[in-house]
């Protein structure tokens, strides 16, 4: 089975968001930060209410008011910054060979996945997992990088995903 499909920087971009909202690791440094800072927040109004002598409820509501909307907003903060690093990196160096046009091709044995600088040949025991969420499939080679797929590129995506199962099983 053959499948050929078109990669842009937006398509790595959402690799990135996808593999962070999914990894324990990056959740956890989110959530440190997200509920962390509040927390300094909070000290900082009580240092402010000790060393300027004011009554603490008038310096602990603004950096209460804070907190709230840090809770809130840092999420879309954290993933528009991670949007932003991404951009910037795809810009820092030749990406040629991760941009444009792609080829698939499923075997028995693995799949070889080729565009116009080369050709990478992948057994099936090389891929440790296969995710996927409403644009794409994800072929992860490794913790942090993966082969993938857009779905807006497949006519049988219903195939692909059981070929990619059975051969990933075996």
């Amino acid at each position: 089975m053959k499948i050929q499909y078109n990669l842009v920087a937006e398509d790595y971009i959402h690799f990135n968001l996808f593999h962070i909202k999914n990894s324990n690791t990056a959740l956890k440094s989110l959530n440190i930060q997200r509920y962390g800072s509040p927390i300094f927040f909070i000290f900082v109004a009580i240092v402010f209410a000790i060393m300027g002598d004011l009554h603490l409820l008038s310096t602990l509501i603004p950096f209460l008011g804070l907190s709230v909307l840090w809770v809130i907003f840092y999420p879309k903060l954290f993933y528009r910054h991670v949007r932003k690093n991404v951009r910037k990196m795809f810009k820092e160096g030749k990406n040629e060979s991760l941009l444009g046009e792609h080829a698939m091709i499923f075997m028995d044995e693995g799949f070889v996945e080729s565009n116009a600088y080369g050709e990478t040949n992948v057994k099936w025991s090389g891929i440790q997992e296969v995710k996927e969420d409403d644009e794409f499939i994800y072929l992860y080679n490794s913790a942090i990088s993966a082969y993938l797929i857009p779905k807006r590129s497949l006519s049988n995506e219903g195939e692909v995903k059981a070929y990619i199962q059975s051969g990933v099983k075996k």
